[in-house]
């Protein structure tokens, strides 16, 4: 982003959405610290609402599932405006919400493979174990990427690009479309971000 009056550019969406919602997100965070809210006890909020609504998406109750998880979702931006508020120097916070994140979708993919294995749907309970997967790996890359000094924030499916995929999925019952575009999607977004680090390695002279 810049400082002057050109637009600024964004790498993902999730960059866009804090952009553009951040002069909201920041006077809630200041509220949130005014009131002695923890970063970190809204990061747990937001598990604890996604394995709710994980529960109900496993008794196939899919439409209420993506509506608490919709209620949850603004969790997931007040926790760093909160910790921004209170101006939090330990790189803790990062970690803890990075650890649940991985949690969520846990529980998320957990529930769909359970709902569908249990009526034995395995193509679907499969496509959900795809979705994990390719999940869990984007979010590896960038870890990994982050160790060698690569900022990887590229790929077709970001976090949030997940998100949306994921309650449009349930808020409508097409879970298997949304299964297919999550586990082929993710997975052509790690190859995206392992190519990403290699040409930056390449460039720095680390990679062969």
């Amino acid at each position: 982003m810049t400082s002057d009056n050109r637009s600024p550019r964004f790498n993902t969406l999730t960059d866009r959405a804090r952009y553009y919602t951040r002069n909201v997100t920041g006077t809630l965070g200041h509220k949130l610290y005014e009131l002695g809210v923890h970063p970190d006890a809204i990061t747990a909020l937001g598990l604890v609402i996604v394995a709710i609504a994980a529960y109900v998406a496993a008794q196939g109750e899919f439409f209420w599932a993506g509506v608490i998880m919709l209620l949850g979702t603004p969790l997931d931006a007040l926790d760093g405006a909160v910790a921004r508020a209170m101006q939090r120097k330990d790189k803790f916070g990062a970690l803890f919400d990075s650890t649940l994140d991985r949690y969520a979708d846990g529980f998320t993919f957990m529930a769909f493979a359970y709902y569908y294995g249990k009526w034995g749907n395995e193509r679907v309970m499969l496509l959900s174990m795809a979705a994990l997967l390719g999940s869990l790996l984007v979010s590896y890359v960038r870890a990994r990427a982050e160790g060698l000094n690569v900022d990887c924030k590229v790929g077709l499916l970001t976090r949030m690009e997940r998100i949306i995929i994921l309650l449009a999925a349930l808020l409508t019952g097409w879970i298997e479309p949304g299964l297919w575009i999550l586990a082929i999607g993710t997975h052509l977004t790690v190859i995206q971000r392992v190519w990403y680090v290699y040409r930056q390695l390449s460039r720095e002279g680390s990679a062969p």
